[in-house]
């Protein structure tokens, strides 16, 4: 069968790529521009067209686009002119995951960081919204046991066709697509569950409180217990009792990080032994961008993390605390790109306490694709913060350029520099 992936270089995309050409299928794609991680599945074999062109279809049997790809997109003109059969990749899943065993994880925050600790844990198969830092890919195959990073973003998680479904927080987030509607929302994370044979959830969450399926529930503020942050080689660590399963540890700073690897370690007990669990901790290494210290030499320090919610960033400035206390480090800068206008607006008042410790808050433009652009007054909104304002950060060797209007404003030598976003500022801090 031949598929092609209209917007492959997408994270997401690309590892449902790379699960179909490593089954066996003819698999192509194509993307706006030229990244790493089409380069990386041009590597494995797969065809690559940069950027969109027409002439990459030519009748294929599947043609899957990303929600990043609008209705007048050239490839997809093409598909339908040629009568093909063309799908989101949301309606592609049931056709992807039809014959494995699933392991489907869903939730607002800690879904990726969750996922991998599992894959890891199990050995499973592992479809991931990030890069494994244990094998290097958001992707890799064992056997027909998958972990899957499933999205609420589009409510596409209902059809990823859940063995097991594991939630760890239910916070509204991608309203606009549930159409502000919180019935709605909380009933696709109630069918999410339903679907599942067997289901674990965080019970400390208001709405997986109520649920009232059966299901092994964790109640973290009773169950988790003498967390413990540590540095082992200069990596960060995090040592934590769970119930009366003993002490465990895993990589990562944060009582987050203690949540994620309990729900994980509660899936692996339906198959594996506490002694095996424990073993199996030590293959997880952390998933880029998040946490990820990209530069940790001299006297600058540079950790590029996806936090692009105001839960999610505040939890990784405490991480970063933890952080900057063990190492004895002077100050703490935070470089923050904002996500899509709509989301900065929809939690705009979170935002503005959410850097609360930083030392010294740069601000980048929005990163956006197909939204419109709203008026937001970032100079009298963050005032708290007297926040500088800049074009991009360049990193050269060991410092980083803060760069305004084709000239270099601040120069970094030293300290904690954080990179908060989902947008393309983790080549910006990667140089």
């Amino acid at each position: 069968m031949r598929v092609h992936f209209i917007g492959i270089g997408g994270i997401g995309l690309s590892a449902l790529a790379r699960f179909l050409n490593f089954r066996g299928y003819e698999v192509s794609g194509s993307d706006i521009k030229s990244t790493p991680i089409t380069k990386g599945l041009e590597a494995e074999g797969i065809k690559i067209t940069i950027p969109h062109c027409s002439s990459a279809i030519h009748g294929q049997d599947l043609v899957i686009y990303s929600a990043a790809v609008t209705t007048t997109n050239t490839e997809r003109l093409e598909a339908m002119k040629q009568n093909l059969t063309i799908v989101p990749r949301k309606d592609a899943l049931p056709i992807i995951m039809k014959d494995t065993k699933n392991y489907c994880i869903c939730s607002a925050h800690g879904k990726s960081t969750t996922s991998a600790m599992l894959s890891s844990i199990l050995g499973s198969s592992a479809l991931i919204g990030a890069i494994s830092k244990e094998f290097g890919s958001n992707f890799r195959y064992v056997d027909d046991t998958l972990v899957f990073e499933a999205d609420e973003s589009d409510a596409s998680f209902i059809l990823s066709n859940p063995y097991c479904s594991i939630v760890m927080n239910t916070e509204p987030e991608h309203m606009e697509y549930y159409n502000y509607d919180l019935k709605k929302f909380y009933a696709a994370y109630k069918k999410f569950l339903d679907i599942a044979t067997i289901r674990v959830i965080n019970c400390e969450d208001p709405f997986l409180a109520s649920y009232q399926g059966e299901a092994t529930r964790l109640y973290p503020s009773t169950d988790i217990k003498n967390i413990e942050f540590f540095l082992k080689d200069g990596e960060p660590f995090t040592k934590f009792n769970l119930k009366d399963f003993g002490t465990f540890e895993i990589w990562g700073f944060g009582e987050h990080i203690a949540l994620d690897a309990s729900m994980a370690i509660l899936v692996a007990l339906q198959t594996l032994s506490l002694e095996k669990i424990r073993e199996n901790m030590k293959l997880y290494k952390g998933i880029k961008k998040r946490f990820d210290v990209v530069k940790n030499s001299g006297d600058l320090i540079i950790i590029d993390d996806y936090a692009h919610h105001p839960t999610e960033i505040k939890v990784t400035m405490k991480s970063i605390e933890l952080y900057k206390n063990l190492i004895s480090a002077t100050k703490n800068i935070v470089v923050w790109q904002p996500h899509k206008y709509s989301r900065t607006r929809d939690n705009l008042e979170a935002f503005k306490t959410c850097f609360a410790g930083c030392d010294e808050l740069i601000i980048l433009p929005v990163w956006t694709v197909n939204e419109p652009i709203l008026d937001i007054d970032f100079v009298h909104e963050f005032a708290a913060y007297n926040p500088i304002f800049a074009d991009n950060v360049k990193r050269y060797g060991d410092v980083l350029e803060v760069w305004k209007d084709e000239h270099i404003t601040m120069t970094i030598k030293n300290g904690i520099v954080l990179g908060v976003g989902a947008g393309d500022i983790t080549y910006q801090l990667r140089n």
